[in-house]
This record gives structure tokens, C-alpha cells and sequence, in this order.
């Protein structure tokens, strides 16, 4: 039985749903905006986080309410097959991907609720027990960049480890003071986004020169042209891949067959397609670690719970969220966490 077939058939009663909004200065350029769905349903309540990243997606959806016709009984798969038939945007989204971010917060939900109502807790449908989640810190170190953004987390917290995005900024000196940290886990070359403003132009003086530096990051998303490709050659095992990747599809399509790949659930777009991935990894001996979308709720112990599940011993991106805060918080838990079920549904770290 695959790992979709233990949850398909779970029946879910929704009476009706809410959205709850969420906002947080994540940095100076950056105001981070999410959408928390509340489904209800037999005295019960799941949740789900919409982490479609254009704020005016969020702003449109919240100021639409609960339009969609999600009453009635269904199973799991027969919920997810009713939502692809909705138009879960009521005006176009500004990117593609955001209909995927949005269809796993509903159906994330719809899985919570579908638990709760069952009395039974996610790891138990999957008769898989929950281990310590290993997780890194995802940084960017600023323009012109300083190690001053690491030190601030690692200061207070000497075991972070973390996953850097490297820049053509990046100089010989800063990448030393780096090494010397030892704590560096992986790389992001940032190489598949366009328009954004994270771009990363490929660079192989930057590539080789940050590979060699770094001999047991993984190397995430690089742009492969002729003459990065060469650059990188010595070091494609440790090559990983995450924004190309939204299906089994894309795992196959990738230039060299991957030891590791970043499985973000709502990149994934639902459970059936994120449950196949791993799957698909697992019987080819694939790697995963799982990735956060800057979640502000109920969605980040969601990917962590799942990490715990399918992967909790690798680079996680999946630090708890005070992490990426301008001024990280004292008090926060540190790597790796664990393991923290709620007693039923689709949570992490809640008693309810």
C-alpha cells in the first residue's frame, strides 16, 4: 500500500471554514503575509497555511471570505478531487506556483480535520514513528555582505547550523570567515529563480569557488551552463535541486540523477503528489530534507512534523520561524527539535 493509500479513504466532515490572517516584518524589504484556513466540522477544526508569497494574493483572498463550496462529506481524496475542480483565486494569481502553495493549505487542512475527526494522529495513519528534526538556518548575508547576520543567530546560538545563499559579492576573505564558523550545512546558488529578488546570475568563479570552500555542503540549485557545469563538475554529488522540483516529473527530468532533493510540501501542490514523492524517492534511495516557505503559523510545525516523519536526520530548512527575524529571539528551540505530535491530526508542538 503506497503511503497515499493510508490516508485516501479517511471520511471528513466539513460544515464550513474561516481565514485568519497573518502579517510579520520579516526585514526591512519584506513584509510577510500568509493566510491560516480554519475548516470546521463535527465539533472538530483543521488547519492549513496558504504561503502564496504576492501579499496582494493574500489581501484578495481574505477580503473574499469563505466564497468556496467545500460543505458536505467527503474522504480525503474525494475532498482533493473536488478542490481541483475550484477556482481557489478569485482574481489570477501574480505567479503559477501560488496555486500549488494554495491547494496544500486546503488540503493540509482538510487532512487535519480528517485526523481529528478519526481521533488519531498523523504518524499513526502512516505507522511511522516521529524522530528529532535536524534543521538548518536558510540566510542570506546582505549586500555589500558580512558575516554579521550569521554571528546574530550564531552567537546566541553556537550549534545553528545553516544553509547560505551564495553571491557574486562574496569575497575570498568572507568566504574564510565562513569556513572558520564550521557551520555550514549547504549552499543555495539560487540558480532557477528569475524576477525575483533573490536572483543569483550564474557565476562559475562563484560556484567552484564556494564548492571547494564548503567540501561537505550539499549545493543547491545551481544554473548549469556550459561553463558552470564544468566548474562544478569534480563536486555533482553533492548537488541538490528545490525550486525546479513540483513532482515526481521534475525529479526525473533533472540533468544528473540526484542523491538529495528539497521536498517542499506546498511546492509539491498536495498531499497526493508530495506523499508519491517521497515514495518515489524512498525506492530509488533519493535523499530528502524539507523546506519552509517563511510560514508564520500553523504551516512551519506542518512541514516539521513531516520532516520528523520522512527525513528528520538532514539539513532541514525548517527552523522555527523567530529564526528568521530581523533580531532572533532568546528562547528559541534548538536542532535538532523533538519530536512534539499533537495527540491527533496534522500539528506539531500543540497540546490541542
Amino acid at each position: 500500500m503506497s503511503t497515499w493509500e493510508l490516508l485516501a479513504s479517511l471520511p471528513v466532515e466539513i460544515e464550513g471554514y474561516s481565514l485568519e490572517g497573518l502579517t510579520a516584518q520579516v526585514s526591512s524589504e519584506f513584509e510577510r503575509k500568509s493566510t491560516v484556513i480554519h475548516l470546521h466540522g463535527g465539533g472538530h477544526e483543521g488547519l492549513g497555511e496558504d504561503v502564496t508569497y504576492d501579499a496582494v494574493d493574500q489581501e484578495i483572498l481574505q477580503a473574499a471570505g469563505p466564497s468556496l463550496p467545500l460543505a458536505g462529506s467527503h474522504t480525503v481524496a474525494s475532498f482533493c478531487e473536488m478542490l481541483a475542480s475550484q477556482q481557489l483565486f478569485p482574481e489570477t494569481p501574480r505567479r503559477e506556483v501560488s496555486q500549488r502553495y494554495r491547494t496544500w493549505a486546503y488540503e493540509s487542512a482538510a487532512l487535519d480535520l480528517a485526523l481529528r475527526q478519526a481521533g488519531i494522529a498523523l504518524h499513526d495513519a502512516l505507522h511511522r514513528e516521529p524522530v528529532p528534526v535536524r534543521f538548518v538556518v536558510s540566510l542570506r548575508l546582505g549586500e555589500p555582505p558580512t558575516l554579521a547576520p550569521l554571528r546574530r543567530r550564531l552567537d546566541p546560538y553556537p550549534g545553528l547550523r545553516f544553509k547560505l545563499d551564495p553571491t557574486s559579492s562574496w569575497d575570498e576573505e568572507l568566504i574564510a570567515e565562513l569556513v572558520d564558523t564550521g557551520a555550514v550545512d549547504s549552499v543555495d546558488f539560487k540558480g532557477h529563480y528569475h524576477g525575483s529578488i533573490v536572483d543569483q546570475q550564474p557565476d562559475p568563479v562563484l560556484y567552484e569557488r564556494v564548492a571547494q570552500a564548503f567540501p561537505h555542503a550539499w549545493i543547491e540549485d545551481p544554473a548549469l551552463t556550459p561553463e558552470t557545469d564544468r566548474a562544478l563538475a569534480p563536486f555533482r554529488d553533492r548537488f541538490s535541486w528545490d525550486a525546479p522540483i513540483h513532482s515526481i516529473e521534475d525529479i526525473e527530468a533533472l540533468p544528473y540523477p540526484p542523491r538529495m532533493v528539497n521536498i517542499k510540501p506546498s511546492r509539491l501542490g498536495g498531499l497526493r503528489s508530495l506523499l508519491d514523492a517521497y515514495d518515489y524517492c524512498a525506492e530509488r534511495s533519493i535523499g530528502n530534507y524539507g523546506g519552509g516557505q517563511f510560514e508564520l503559523g500553523v504551516g512551519r510545525g506542518q512541514n516539521q512534523y513531516l520532516a520528523s516523519l520522512f527525513h528528520g536526520d538532514a539539513p532541514n530548512d525548517v527552523a522555527p520561524t523567530g529564526f528568521n527575524l530581523p533580531e532572533t529571539p532568546s528562547g528559541l528551540p534548538t536542532s535538532p527539535l523533538a519530536p512534539a505530535p499533537s495527540a491527533t491530526g496534522f500539528r506539531w508542538g500543540t497540546t490541542d
